[in-house]
């Protein structure tokens, strides 16, 4: 059987469904900076994490479009690991820790 293509299985599914959740927790994320922001003061510098993770979220969900896109392309490219993606988000993540502790302490 020389001629079957290889069984990936559920390689673009599994790839999705973890970006997703990853978007999703971001979502989250905000969404409680943001509940917290309403039960204290409201000021605009509380909003900003809460915005960051908003973006962050939508460039995490963005990637998991693109990688499912890249999965299911037949044949798979050369390349498929996402450096780049898991490099920025990783950034992006760094960067959202450091702006909600400088905005608790505001």
């Amino acid at each position: 059987m020389a001629g079957n293509p290889p069984d990936r299985g559920l390689q673009a599914e599994r790839t999705t469904l973890s970006w997703t959740r990853t978007s999703f927790a971001f979502l989250v994320n905000g969404a409680l900076l943001m509940v917290r922001n309403l039960h204290g003061s409201v000021r605009p510098a509380g909003l900003i994490p809460a915005l960051l993770a908003g973006v962050v979220a939508l460039g995490t969900f963005l990637i998991a479009v693109q990688r499912q896109r890249t999965l299911q392309r037949q044949p798979l490219p050369e390349r498929v690991t996402p450096r780049l993606a898991v490099h920025t988000i990783g950034t992006a993540v760094l960067v959202l820790i450091v702006v909600t502790m400088v905005a608790q302490f505001v």
